[in-house]
């Protein structure tokens, strides 16, 4: 199988490679160089994605059996670039996000729920941003998933929606995050209720089941995440204790109070989000078309021995976005603490 990934360095896009090359495939990379190379089993195209001459130059490369294109958040660029390679390529698999729908997070949601709407030739400036609901981002992604099918049609395209990915290589920073606070011990804010249900895919898992769409000829858009119910912030935290060996506690309080705290959700407690559509997504679609995700204290185990163990931890920029300082864990902790003083 001869495979094109658009990116292949960050997150999922070094997960799919790997997976790939794991399978015997031939694997091509494009993307600008930026970040370390990949691996020598692959062949190694560099461009923009930007530079029409680039893309162009790419295609003369082809043909592929298919195209997996993780780095694509400009409907425009994913026209331009589709264009250029769908008569040198069978399909093209895009990986979108739960972001494209108009009511996440706040409502459950499934792939007949509503999208944003996004024309496919929009730019960068598409979109508002506007607060606990839809996003530029989400908009964009909307316009690329329609780009994606104006230049492939819809039996050449799959659209894989993905909730949040966790994993070894997590870029963003929420799992390392909670691991690093829990590894250095004491008492840690832990956010609203143990139960609550939470469904974070493992990259890996991701990984497989875009190249299964690839070898079974799914053509569909699909909801990529852990089922619900197969996973809770409770255990997320016991995983993370279990796997630094930490010598630790968790104070679970209640999601008024600490809103009423000023935490700010998602960013300061990562992936802790109030509203009822978050970790409510139906991926009964995608289980049925070949899904098989892990359990989360696989994911948590493997992206602590990741830290450990390498060098490249992952740092971007967006790390800076994650994670409640420690004084002010340890002021909302307090006031928690003294807001229970004498009850019993």
């Amino acid at each position: 199988m001869r495979l094109l990934v658009l990116g292949g360095t960050w997150l999922v896009g070094h997960a799919v490679v790997s997976a790939a090359i794991g399978a015997g495939w031939e694997v091509t990379t494009f993307n600008r160089g930026t970040s370390d190379p990949f691996l020598e089993a692959v062949r190694q195209i560099r461009g923009d994605r930007t530079r029409p001459e680039d893309v162009a130059a790419l295609a003369t490369a082809g043909p592929w059996d298919a195209v997996v294109d993780t780095s694509g958040y400009v409907p425009r660029n994913v026209l331009d670039v589709a264009r250029a390679l769908a008569p040198v390529a069978d399909r093209y698999v895009f990986v979108s996000t739960l972001s494209v729908y108009r009511d996440w997070p706040s409502k459950p949601l499934s792939e007949q729920s509503e999208l944003l709407y996004c024309p496919p030739d929009a730019g960068p400036d598409y979109g508002t941003d506007t607060e606990d609901g839809p996003t530029r981002y989400g908009y964009q992604k909307a316009g690329c998933e329609a780009a994606a099918l104006a230049a492939f049609g819809a039996d050449r395209t799959t659209l894989l929606r993905a909730g949040v990915v966790l994993g070894p290589r997590e870029y963003i920073g929420r799992m390392p995050w909670w691991l690093r606070r829990v590894a250095a011990g004491g008492e840690v804010l832990a956010p609203g209720s143990p139960d609550r249900a939470i469904q974070p895919i493992d990259v890996r898992d991701l990984a497989a089941f875009a190249l299964h769409t690839i070898t079974d000829d799914v053509a569909s858009a699909l909801n990529v995440c852990a089922p619900v119910g197969s996973a809770a912030f409770g255990e997320l935290l016991a995983d993370c204790a279990h796997s630094t060996r930490a010598d630790v506690s968790f104070t679970w309080v209640p999601d008024d109070f600490l809103l009423g705290q000023g935490v700010r959700q998602w960013s300061e407690l990562p992936l802790w989000r109030t509203f009822d559509g978050v970790w409510n997504v139906d991926t009964a679609a995608a289980q049925t078309a070949g899904l098989r995700t892990r359990p989360l204290e696989l994911t948590v185990r493997d992206t602590w021995r990741w830290l450990v163990d390498s060098e490249d931890t992952g740092n971007h920029e967006r790390t800076v976005e994650i994670g409640i300082s420690r004084e002010k864990e340890a002021q909302v902790l307090a006031a928690w603490h003294r807001s229970h003083e004498g009850s019993i």
